[in-house]
């Protein structure tokens, strides 16, 4: 689903944010492999084609989606295969490295492409402050033009996306939102009052309630991997302020797919439940680290029967 072509004019930039922000739950998809460790297509369609029944839209090549263990050919054959599909929702896209010259050349060929919209998350390793991620930040947004959302998440690139360079960047016409998945409230407000045009989006399945009090629009998803349509509904409640029909299961839920890396555990439940033929990963990440799916089956138990009351 192509929301906007291509335009530089800011009028058409704040148009295509404004229909962005009506999509409040973002799968962050997985990337199923085959036995020999390719890219399963077949079943990585099928994901496309549930999360597209449940109306989420889609985030593909993020950390869930193993972008960085995946060759420069087979995230684009990822691409060219979820474009295939002509799916009617719309697909964000994942940049990150640590590299300038390589993002930026894998910015210009998404430019190429009929998707609508990128999730930038700050550099890996090298832990820049404000005035190198402004940088960063402004060297890739010159190169969009579509809407962009930033990508707290400090636990894997080693430090946090700074609010003075939110701050730089807020009138910037492609800087739309921010997935901010520190895991603290206090950081998400902080966030919020410092750049307050911009819409936030949980990063995180289990903070979705207390990020909502804190006015975020959404969530971007690893549970809805399996669970599309009752994260759906969840992500409602959550905005509705409906808490005592969303704990404690939710937080059952969450915790058991972050029981180690993910999305090891994610995976392993997509396979129990047969949406994936493996549950393989690349290295170094590896399926053998969980050690039981017995959280993960009891947690899929809890949730049909929490949909079969909130569906």
């Amino acid at each position: 689903m192509t929301i906007n072509p291509t335009a530089n004019s800011n009028s058409n930039s704040n148009s295509t944010k404004n229909k962005l922000d009506i999509w409040p739950l973002w799968t962050a998809v997985v990337t199923p492999f085959t036995n020999d460790n390719n890219v399963d297509f077949e079943s990585m369609s099928k994901l496309l084609r549930m999360q597209e029944s449940a109306k989420n839209a889609l985030l593909l090549l993020g950390s869930t989606g193993e972008a960085l263990t995946l060759s420069l050919e087979e995230k684009k054959k990822v691409l060219e295969n979820a474009i295939s599909l002509k799916l009617k929702v719309p697909l964000m896209v994942g940049v990150g490295g640590i590299n300038i010259e390589e993002t930026v050349k894998w910015i210009d060929y998404l430019e190429t492409i009929q998707i609508d919209c990128y999730l930038m998350v700050t550099p890996l390793y090298s832990k820049p402050g404000a005035i190198g991620q402004t940088e960063w930040f402004s060297r890739l947004l010159k190169r969009v033009s579509r809407p962009t959302m930033l990508y707290n998440i400090p636990g894997r690139t080693g430090c946090a996306l700074n609010a003075k360079t939110l701050q730089q960047l807020e009138s910037h016409p492609f800087f739309w939102s921010v997935k901010e998945a520190s895991g603290s409230t206090a950081e998400f407000h902080n966030y919020r009052q410092a750049t307050p045009t911009i819409s936030y989006y949980s990063g995180d399945d289990g903070m979705m309630p207390f990020f909502a009090l804190s006015g975020a629009v959404g969530l971007v998803s690893v549970a809805s991997n399996v669970w599309p349509k009752a994260t759906h509904k969840y992500v409602d409640l959550c905005r509705d302020g409906r808490f005592k029909d969303i704990l404690p299961t939710w937080k059952i839920a969450s915790d058991s797919l972050f029981t180690t890396s993910n999305p090891v555990p994610v995976k392993a439940l997509l396979h129990e439940l047969g949406y994936i033929k493996t549950p393989l990963m690349r290295p170094p990440l590896s399926h053998m680290d969980l050690d039981s799916r017995e959280k993960l089956i009891k947690a899929n138990e809890i949730i049909i029967e929490w949909e079969r009351h909130n569906g």
